[in-house]
């Protein structure tokens, strides 16, 4: 019978959830959907010194916001809880017994001192097969010198015993066969007395198996674990209920060799978060790709295209496409660059396809921010929809369109120095008058008289129309100018003419 497919995305709550770790949770999930499958959240906070206030709702809260749903976890709930795994050291605690009593695992005592000797002693030290007889541990004090021990209280971790000289071979169902020897690999540890809590191998083994996860999607840099993961499989005798293995490449700095790292997003300008990150122990805020504008359909789409592709040209992908298109086959071995400026070109697509009112929804916090407020939501959303096409961030729309929502302050200096002159303030007094004898304003009706009366008078009209603009909207930018006064109220725009009258000085 065939398994039914289980992923877990299983982030650690050390800080905030990297655009790395972002990206395997999408294609987890992803995966999951495209095979009828469960997405589980694991929180793995066995490691309690590094453990930082608020990372976990963090986590919770940017998975949510990226539409990547959540079948089992601390938040849903589900029949393999807990899935927190400081809530689970009785169930560890009973499978490093299983392994101690099969001879699978010992008992070691070395203090930091006696490790540090043995490192200094030997080039490349590492505790396996051919140093262990040396050191202090179950192997060379025997039973009841280790017991006089645990009973007198020492600390002590419970390490795997790696059997050398054995080939170890991964089937990743992205590199294929990986193969190594296990005499390269050391006696790792699994379990420590100090905190009664186990290491990442233990407990994702452990964790993995009893909450039948069948796929576990992780980066790249999880690979040389996973011949010890082969092993403990096999010393707990679960090698039937493996998981496939399925290592994706790295996310790669834009410029340069190595990991993409929060460094270059500071340093070229874009987000390494999917929110905002306020460090509660320095209060250094980190930005976030909500906060910076992006909306959460065109982050998944950009994420989704580093380190696999559809198998065709498609690019604009929603996530029920990117389910329906998804295959581990088509993930890359090697790394992505991040190219951040294609992220901002995904953006851009996407706010153009979002519904006018939406686009007003998220410009309203904008405007409430700056005191803008009394506007109505079908005059922001036509506002909005005027100007998106210059947008690639929400806040660029704030930006291109500020006019509809404040009169300006200030005038552009090159626009004013090149389209108002001398008879700019009579010839504008004059536009007054014809406006004010508009009774309907749409853009349509409005530019037939204007335009009449520019050629009646003989006017030139490039510079009575770019006059007109900088009144209104204080440089000449913007949409087509009649669509602007058909929205703004008529009031509004004669009372700037006459305001831009008084203040343009020539």
């Amino acid at each position: 019978m065939e398994r039914k497919v289980r992923v877990r995305f299983a982030p650690s709550p050390t800080g905030p959830l990297h655009i790395g770790g972002v990206r395997t949770a999408l294609y987890n999930y992803i995966f999951a959907r495209s095979h009828g499958g469960d997405m589980i959240l694991r929180i793995e906070d066995t490691d309690s010194r590094r453990f930082v206030p608020g990372a976990e709702e963090y986590i919770n809260d940017s998975l949510a916001w990226l539409g990547i749903k959540i079948d089992e976890g601390v938040r849903e709930g589900g029949a393999f809880g807990p899935y927190k795994q400081s809530e689970r050291r009785d169930i560890y605690r009973e499978h490093v017994r299983t392994l101690l009593d099969a001879g699978k695992a010992y008992i070691a005592f070395d203090t930091p001192e006696e490790l540090d000797a043995a490192r200094a002693a030997t080039p490349n030290f590492q505790y396996d097969a051919t140093t262990r007889g040396n050191m202090t541990n179950s192997l060379t004090l025997g039973k009841e010198e280790t017991e006089r021990r645990i009973a007198a209280g020492e600390q002590y971790v419970v390490r795997f015993l790696i059997e050398p000289g054995r080939e170890v071979t991964v089937n990743d169902l992205i590199r294929g066969e990986v193969t190594i020897n296990s005499s390269i690999l050391d006696d790792k540890v699994l379990y420590k007395s100090a905190d009664d809590l186990p290491t990442y191998h233990l407990a994702n083994i452990v964790d993995d198996h009893l909450m039948e996860v069948s796929h576990v999607i992780r980066g790249e840099e999880w690979l040389p674990s996973a011949p010890l993961h082969v092993l403990l499989y096999e010393a707990f005798g679960w090698s039937d209920t493996m998981p496939e293995f399925a290592h994706l490449p790295l996310l790669l700095k834009p410029v340069g060799n190595g990991k993409l790292s929060k460094r270059d997003g500071d340093k070229l300008g874009f987000p390494v978060f999917p929110l905002e990150w306020h460090d509660p122990a320095s209060g250094e805020v980190s930005a976030g790709y909500r906060e910076n504008g992006y909306l959460p359909e065109a982050v998944v789409n950009f994420l989704a295209l580093l380190g696999w592709n559809p198998g065709d040209d498609s690019e604009m992908m929603d996530m029920e496409t990117l389910i329906a298109k998804f295959s581990l086959a088509h993930c890359s071995r090697s790394g992505a660059k991040f190219d951040y400026k294609k992220g901002l070109w995904f953006n851009h697509e996407y706010l153009q396809l979002t519904p006018d009112a939406q686009l007003a929804a998220l410009l309203k916090p904008l405007l409430e921010a700056k005191g803008l407020t009394g506007f109505t939501d079908e005059y922001t959303a036509r506002a909005a929809g005027m100007v998106k096409g210059r947008a690639n961030l929400i806040g660029d729309l704030l930006e291109q369109g500020d006019f509809f929502f404040a009169a300006p302050e200030t005038y552009a200096e090159k626009d004013v120095r090149k389209r108002w002159s001398e008879e700019t303030p009579r010839i504008m007094e004059e536009l007054i008058g014809v406006l004010e004898g508009i009774d309907d304003m749409t853009s349509a009706n409005a530019e037939k008289i204007v335009l009449a009366w520019i050629e009646e008078k003989g006017y030139h009209l490039g510079n009575v129309m770019n006059a007109f603009r900088l009144a209104v909207v204080g440089a000449c930018r913007g949409p087509h100018m009649f669509d602007i006064t058909e929205l703004m109220p008529k009031e509004e725009v004669i009372a700037r003419i006459r305001r831009a009258i008084e203040k343009i000085n020539v």
